[in-house]
């Protein structure tokens, strides 16, 4: 297990310490995440003349609606990959088939000419 990490980090203005499991420049890119989110909505007028507790509520359900988002989106990639991984299941089994095809149609090909320069020197016997 990693070893717990305590950092300072400054979110709209004001310095906490965060601790957690991940490394210091992960805990600062969440810190610079919230501090980028709370200056897109700090430029709205109307956000700004609301009370710091509705303010608050409404970046944290911009957050979750991120989350939703990103986690919806990494569903439809892992669908599209399952999809891709699918489709390039099914051409490897194809070229399987086909190159078995192709082996069997050059075998009998070999064979018939073989056939066929037998039955030529057989059929070549002059009679004197």
């Amino acid at each position: 297990m990693s070893s717990k990490t305590d950092t300072e980090v400054i979110i709209n203005g004001k310095v906490y310490t965060l601790s957690g499991y991940e490394s210091e420049e992960y805990l600062q890119k969440v810190a610079s995440y919230i501090n980028n989110k709370i200056n897109e909505y700090s430029k709205i007028d109307s956000f700004r003349r609301l009370p710091l507790d509705t303010q608050n509520v409404l970046l944290q359900l911009n957050v979750a609606d991120d989350y939703f988002k990103a986690k919806k989106q990494i569903s439809l990639l892992e669908e599209e990959l399952q999809t891709k991984e699918k489709e390039l299941y099914d051409l490897k089994h194809e070229l399987i088939s086909s190159q078995i095809r192709l082996e069997n149609a050059e075998n009998a090909a070999k064979q018939a000419k073989k056939d066929s320069k037998g039955n030529d020197s057989k059929n070549n016997h002059t009679v004197k």
